[in-house]
């Protein structure tokens, strides 16, 4: 991708993001595709596929030569089994990280200070004050410091935790210290919340087990805002019956959670439908990026973010 091509194509999900765009250099053509047909251009050098959809609309582009596809969400876990032969695949690096990490602190505030509880109150007009535990002072133990750990970690400074960051490797970033994931047992059983960022894929799937979960104090709350398949479920789902930790998430596995799934029911829970990243903070940043891809390409420079192909 090292040329820039004169007369660019670039498709679109949404006439909404093709406006969010804004006016865009000389030469490139805009089209607004769903997906849910037959391309209607030949070829293509940018497109973005529907939020949250692409596992379904992905096959749309077998045979359309394409020089990206420019995903609207971070994750990319299986889509290299999906995406046609020869496609470069860029992730929504830069775009979600703040609407996620502004989530991931308010699950953590609503479970340690009862808000889902309180919400049920109002909902039956009872006046049921309650002691609940703070935010502040706690020991946060936040697994994963790529983008999403980052933002969550600037956010919690003004709550006065007492924060420890773990990624797959110990090392020092911007001043703060970072533990390896090979130190775990260690810190595990000091942390009163945890918080998971991490991605998905083989060499996370299931960190939270039964063994970490069964070293975690009496009471811990443990968010999850990566991805469901970092949680062992039926493990999640003993330690919170017998009352040892409890759980804010938003993500599950599987996801959709179904109907009448323990979590559903179990006191100590909170849960939210997936919706780290679909704020109206999402908008801005993704017409950001493919606006920044488009510029690149139509200089002939590499796009940005590129993690498959390429």
């Amino acid at each position: 991708m090292s040329r820039g091509i004169r007369n660019l194509i670039v498709s679109v999900p949404t006439e909404r993001l093709a406006a969010d765009l804004g006016p865009l250099p000389e030469g490139v053509e805009l089209v607004v595709w769903s997906m849910d047909g037959p391309a209607p251009r030949d070829r293509f050098d940018i497109v973005v596929p529907p939020y949250m959809k692409m596992a379904r609309v992905l096959a749309r582009l077998e045979g359309v030569p394409t020089r990206l596809v420019q995903s609207q969400s971070i994750g990319y876990e299986g889509v290299e089994e999906l995406l046609p032969d020869g496609l470069a695949f860029a992730n929504a690096s830069s775009v979600h990280e703040t609407s996620t990490a502004e989530l991931a602190v308010g699950l953590a505030i609503a479970a340690q200070r009862r808000i889902d509880a309180f919400a049920l109150d109002t909902g039956a007009g009872r006046w049921a004050p309650a002691y609940s535990e703070s935010l502040a002072d706690r020991r946060v133990l936040l697994l994963g410091y790529g983008g999403v750990g980052k933002a969550v970690a600037a956010r919690l400074v003004p709550f006065e935790v007492r924060l420890t960051a773990v990624a797959s490797r110990a090392r020092m970033e911007d001043g703060m210290p970072v533990h390896g994931v090979d130190e775990l047992p260690e810190l595990l059983p000091d942390a009163e919340i945890v918080i998971l960022t991490l991605p998905g894929g083989e060499s996370t799937r299931r960190m939270v087990d039964d063994a970490f979960l069964a070293a975690l104090p009496d009471g811990a709350l443990v968010v999850n805002v990566g991805r469901g398949t970092l949680v062992d479920t039926d493990a999640l789902v003993d330690h919170v019956r017998r009352g040892r930790v409890r759980a804010a998430l938003d993500v599950t596995d599987p996801e959709p959670l179904p109907e009448g799934h323990p979590l559903w029911s179990l006191p100590g829970v909170l849960i939210t439908p997936h919706v780290g990243g679909d704020s109206s903070a999402m908008a801005p940043r993704i017409a950001r990026l493919v606006r920044a891809q488009i510029e690149r390409m139509s200089a002939g420079d590499e796009p940005l973010n590129v993690v498959i192909g390429g």
